[in-house]
């Protein structure tokens, strides 16, 4: 973070994108650092009422002051053009003094399908992977592989 260097987290649902990144925010905190892990629905909420109520303002001000935001499951489901705006804004704001960690399930070159603008996706992911590692996670998931059910064998 001290680098500030970015990860992308990139697989299939169940891998560990999640736990991994929650994990790494943790520690950051641990570490005196101010880690915020957000999904990205809950980030979208924020940037779209921080105008609005007094508790999204205060949010939205903690996240510009970051040195870690966790996005998980950006671009799970198709962003709207108003909110895929905002969240350009959002992180054009403040990533080169902020690292990011992003969960997705989508390829980079498949976001430009979900935010409906390839100039958008193309500056979204420049200012993301300037400092960037990306990791990519495989295998089947483990919330299947740990499937309870209430029938018995």
């Amino acid at each position: 973070m001290d680098q500030i260097y970015n990860i992308i987290l990139m697989g299939p649902s169940g891998t560990g994108k999640t736990f991994i990144s929650a994990g790494l925010c943790v520690e950051a905190v641990k570490k005196g650092y101010k880690a915020y892990f957000r999904t990205i629905d809950s980030l979208i909420n924020t940037l779209k009422m921080k105008e609005i109520t007094n508790t999204a303002k205060a949010e939205y001000k903690r996240l510009l002051q970051a040195h870690l935001v966790v996005i998980d499951d950006i671009m799970l489901f198709p962003v709207e053009k108003k909110e895929a705006v905002s969240l350009f804004n959002f992180i054009n704001q403040i990533y080169e003094k902020t690292s990011f960690i992003i969960t997705t399930n989508k390829k980079p070159a498949e976001w430009a399908q979900m935010l409906g603008d390839e100039v958008l996706a193309t500056a979204l992911l420049d200012r993301l992977l300037f400092q960037c590692e990306v990791i990519s996670l495989s295998g089947k998931s483990y919330r299947l592989e740990n499937r309870k059910t209430i029938f018995e064998d």
